[in-house]
């Protein structure tokens, strides 16, 4: 495929993705009052609730992932037309009816046997779907092989449907973005308030697990990817530990801090998700500390009682979060105290207001270096080498690909020198030294933590395509910087729209992070299924 074939096969990706691209930059006329979804049996339902279903014949694998593609047809498609679903795998009734047919002569091979899971497109499928990150420009040309994320679901059996729409190249293409739109996808709505953004820049695994459209999905994190949209959905959003899951074929921004994890309804089905694609990967050298390390299944770990004695500092300070969520956290303070926690309150980070400048310059370095690597796994021939291919590429479409905002921060990226550069390791250590033994591990320390807990970011604001996001706030950067865990679990809603709370603490405490979660969602049980309200 030359030059010129490529991109015209770019731009007519949409004939290729399993349904015709709508304009991605035009707002659905429905929003004035979209026709509520029709009832839909598997709504909110768990791993457990599908398993039991399975397991009886009231469901096979081909009618689960039949009744979700109905649904992705009524609710993505038509009616509140979220666009959180970018591509519909071709194969995945054949998918289905294989998981079947093992079912039936070998039995399940565990929770996820069977069981239609979404991921966002940024991780490679080997297969007919495409990868790119929600851009035209890597349209048209599928993957040679799976990541392993995408490698180990399907060997835990799960059927994977589809693949989500993303804040496009993971938000980090310009500083005036819009969260959930993307050249390729169109704008990804939030299903509580169909006006709202629905965070990014996992916005389509995040509203398609709000609503249903498959029983898990798959998002990917540098610094709040997973957590914001999480929270803003209303969700459970695990961002594990750098290293406990490999981003081997996951298009990259960071290697100090990107991750994939679990977002799911409730806590234990991500628990079983993130133990299902966790471990060592030779094709991740960031997962080397996963080759000897003993994990056990916490997933047989969750009880009601976990937080009984457990020592949880409330941090405060330094998250720009506005006055009107402190209710929320007062209240989830008051349950903790209820459910048995002792509470340290304030217990804020020191250094979390410096970490911004330093990691910037991280994440430029590595960005740049990181593409380069990820083309290359596509082979020598494939047209897109690095950053400024994809600028030329954007200037060259800019009516597809630039209607609402540019590109500057690839044109700063590719102005970036490699990684032996002294810039790029001072800000290394320093956010380092920071966000780790200045920052998360000193709070600790000094008051003798279990975990730190924080409202993970404040309530959804209007989708503004002219003037980009209004970020209302949030905890996620320390834990981001650090590469430490963070967990975040509905926590109250302030009119109609989804308020998270985060756990998080050192690296590798995932196991007591989701127990502490697991306590706190069944002592409150604040999720809320979404209402798909036009506005406010």
């Amino acid at each position: 495929m030359d030059r010129r074939d490529f991109l015209q096969t770019a731009l007519s990706a949409g004939a290729v993705s399993g349904f015709t691209r709508r304009p991605s930059a035009v707002p659905s006329p429905g929003l004035a009052g979209p026709a509520a979804p029709p009832q839909f049996e598997l709504e909110e339902a768990t791993l457990e609730e599908l398993q039991a279903g399975l397991a009886s014949g009231r469901w096979t694998a081909r009618s689960l992932a039949e009744q979700y593609l109905g649904r992705i047809e009524a609710v993505d498609r038509r009616g509140p037309e979220l666009h959180s679903v970018i591509e519909l795998n071709p194969d995945g009734l054949e998918l289905a009816d294989r998981s079947d047919a093992e079912r039936k002569a070998k039995g399940p091979r565990g929770p996820l046997h069977g069981i239609p899971v979404l991921v966002k497109d940024n991780l490679d499928s080997g297969d007919r779907m495409q990868t790119t990150a929600g851009s035209l420009a890597l349209a048209g040309a599928p993957a040679p092989r799976d990541a392993t994320v995408v490698e180990r679901l399907r060997q835990a059996g799960a059927v994977l449907l589809g693949k989500t729409n993303l804040s496009e190249w993971a938000n980090y293409r310009s500083s005036n973005s819009t969260s959930g739109w993307s050249g390729r996808g169109g704008l990804t709505r939030n299903p509580y308030l169909l006006d709202r953004n629905a965070c990014g820049s996992s916005s389509g695994s995040g509203a398609a697990a709000a609503a249903s459209l498959a029983a898990v999905t798959i998002g990917t994190e540098t610094d709040g990817s997973i957590v914001c949209p999480a929270s803003i959905c209303g969700l459970v959003g695990i961002k594990p530990t750098v290293g406990l899951v490999s981003r081997a074929g996951i298009i990259p921004i960071s290697a100090t801090q990107d991750t994939a994890g679990p977002m799911c309804r409730t806590v234990a089905d991500a628990a079983v998700v993130l133990l299902a694609i966790q471990g060592f990967d030779a094709r991740d050298p960031a997962t080397a500390p996963m080759r000897n390390r003993a994990t056990s299944d916490w997933t047989r770990e969750l009880t009601p009682d976990a937080l009984r004695g457990a020592r949880l500092g409330v941090a405060r300070k330094s998250f720009g979060l506005p006055s009107s969520v402190e209710p929320v956290l007062s209240e989830a303070i008051a349950a903790l105290k209820q459910l048995g926690a002792v509470i340290v309150d304030p217990a804020d980070i020191p250094n979390a207001e410096k970490l911004g400048d330093p990691e910037i310059v991280i994440l430029d370095y590595e960005f740049k270096a990181g593409l380069a690597a990820y083309f290359a796994t596509r082979g020598p021939d494939y047209p897109i080498k690095g950053l400024a291919e994809l600028i030329r590429f954007n200037s060259e479409n800019r009516e597809q690909e630039m209607p609402w905002f540019g590109q500057e921060i690839f044109e700063r990226a590719a102005k970036r020198g490699p990684l032996s550069e002294p810039v790029y390791r001072r800000a290394r250590q320093t956010c380092r030294r920071l966000s780790r033994g200045l920052g998360i591990d000193a709070v600790m320390a000094r008051h003798r933590l279990d975990a730190l807990v924080a409202i993970t970011t404040g309530p959804s604001w209007p989708t503004d395509l002219v003037n980009g996001d209004r970020y209302t706030g949030g905890s996620s950067s320390p834990a981001a910087v650090a590469g430490y865990p963070h967990v975040t679990v509905p926590a109250g809603t302030l009119h109609e729209l989804p308020i998270g709370l985060s756990f998080f603490g050192r690296a590798w405490s995932e196991a007591r992070l989701i127990r502490y979660a697991f306590a706190f969602e069944r002592g409150t049980k604040q999720r809320r299924r979404p209402r798909f309200l036009p506005s406010l």
